[in-house]
């Protein structure tokens, strides 16, 4: 049986929370969007390169945002050491390129426990937290923000890929 990204419910986020409920909600609703944009399609379609020459595809957002998860939150915040998501050998850009559709389910999942661990790290932390990556210093609210902005580009860039699949866009 062919597998297909399930339905995801938009997680709602306040518009007149405190600074916390605010940027985690609304980082929230960014990454259920993105979830919401591949629901209904399969393995094959999500792998789908549909705006040559870009190898933009569906899979490879999911792909991307699961190690840019784990990137940010667990290895430069929490200071967690993990190896690598996809193999290095492969290059910097194997989360966009070294696509499976028969894993497509396992590429699905793994942002959704990337996005769960991600929580769970920064559950008891102050967004004035801060930790140093690259000689500077980052504050766990400018991960938040960043992130936000991160999966904004990306959620339009989906939009234009799903588009080029079956016509769908999205709110």
């Amino acid at each position: 049986m062919t597998w297909t990204a399930p339905e995801a419910t938009r997680t709602p986020g306040s518009l007149v929370a405190d600074e916390r409920e605010m940027l985690t909600g609304y980082l929230a609703w960014f990454r259920s969007t993105l979830l919401q944009k591949c629901a209904g399609l399969t393995g094959e379609q999500l792998a789908e390169q549909t705006v040559p020459p870009s190898n933009l595809t569906l899979l490879g957002l999911l792909r991307h945002m699961a190690k840019v998860e784990r990137t940010w939150f667990r290895e430069r915040f929490a200071g967690q050491k993990i190896e690598p998501m996809y193999d290095p050998t492969k290059g910097k850009d194997a989360d966009f390129e070294d696509l499976d559709p028969a894993r497509a389910a396992d590429d699905h999942a793994r942002l959704v426990e990337e996005c769960r661990l991600a929580d769970a790290v920064v559950a008891g932390a102050s967004f004035d937290d801060t930790f140093i990556h690259g000689g500077e210093v980052y504050s766990l609210r400018l991960v938040h923000v960043h992130m936000i902005g991160e999966y904004a580009r990306h959620i339009g860039h989906a939009d234009l890929v799903r588009e080029r699949l079956d016509g769908e866009t999205g709110a």
